[in-house]
């Protein structure tokens, strides 16, 4: 029970995260953003690893695979962070929903993954609740909707390379490695953008960091408590509280057809997960 609940709270906590770097790309730029999501990010999660797993922290055993798994949730959070500075929070959440679709898809052509017909409806079903949220030749469509795509497919490659790390390095490692990669990456294009932060801003962004970092403290500590197959279904429990935040802070309600995509990205993505379950319980049958 402990673990469904600590799931839930992560999940339920990052859309504050995401709301407050929207406010602070109207004052600041979005690239500012990310280097402070980082940066106060390692200052978090370091004494946070120290303290409750020290015994498990020792230098990453598959360096290679860390550092695209790294650069690929780097490359979601940039691509999410621009969209969120230009479109509702939901639009873009829900379009970044469109992550385990695009696993379905990696995972036939990159990882050699048997996907049967099933699992394949649920992806043009997934793509057809992207078509109707962009609606092309409808409404203008924008490079922040493009970005929030962008984010999810950069987020499905991370999770590709997540799968990869699973039985080398612990996810404490994990977490603070893809923390000082996503720093360094961001220092290193932060000073084309920086300007002098104010006192207000400044705490904005250690508060950004603190919560995104604490949220996924939790789903560590819920993985550690249960089962991973059974917790997954539970992230879309985020779109819950990214509409109440962007309804309570800036007044952005999901339209209908935001709705409608929603429920069909996600219903596909519950299939597929279905789906994925029903494999691995075949495939124990012969261990």
């Amino acid at each position: 029970m402990l673990a469904y609940i600590l799931n839930i709270s992560g999940w339920l906590l990052l859309p504050f995260m995401d709301g407050i770097a929207k406010y602070l790309s109207s004052e600041i730029h979005f690239i500012q953003v990310v280097w402070g999501r980082y940066f106060f990010m390692l200052l978090v999660s370091f004494p946070l690893a120290f303290i409750f797993f020290r015994k498990e922290i020792s230098f990453p055993k598959t360096i290679s695979v860390q550092l695209f798994r790294s650069f690929f949730l780097f490359l979601s959070t940039i691509f999410f962070f621009y969209a969120i500075s230009i479109i509702t929070l939901a639009e873009a959440l829900t379009l970044a929903f469109i992550s385990p679709i695009i696993v379905t898809i990696l995972s036939f052509f990159y990882l050699k993954e048997k996907v049967g017909i099933h699992r394949w409806t649920a992806v043009l079903i997934g793509f057809f609740g992207v078509m109707i949220i962009i609606r092309p030749g409808f409404i203008e469509i924008n490079f922040a909707s493009f970005s929030a795509i962008a984010a999810g497919i950069s987020y499905a490659f991370y999770i590709i390379y997540t799968r990869k790390l699973s039985f080398t390095d612990s996810a404490v490692v994990t977490l603070l490695f893809t923390g000082i990669v996503g720093c360094i990456f961001i220092s290193l294009v932060v000073p084309f953008y920086w300007i002098n932060l104010e006192l207000r801003q400044l705490l904005l962004l250690i508060s950004l960091a603190s919560i995104g970092t604490l949220g996924h403290f939790f789903i560590i500590l819920s993985l550690r408590l249960g089962e991973a197959s059974k917790l997954a279904p539970l992230g879309y429990f985020e779109i819950s509280t990214n509409i109440l935040v962007g309804y309570a802070f800036f007044g952005d309600l999901p339209d209908i057809w935001i709705y409608l995509g929603l429920s069909l990205i996600v219903f596909s993505g519950i299939y597929i997960f279905i789906r994925e379950r029903k494999e691995i319980k075949k495939t124990n049958l012969f261990f």
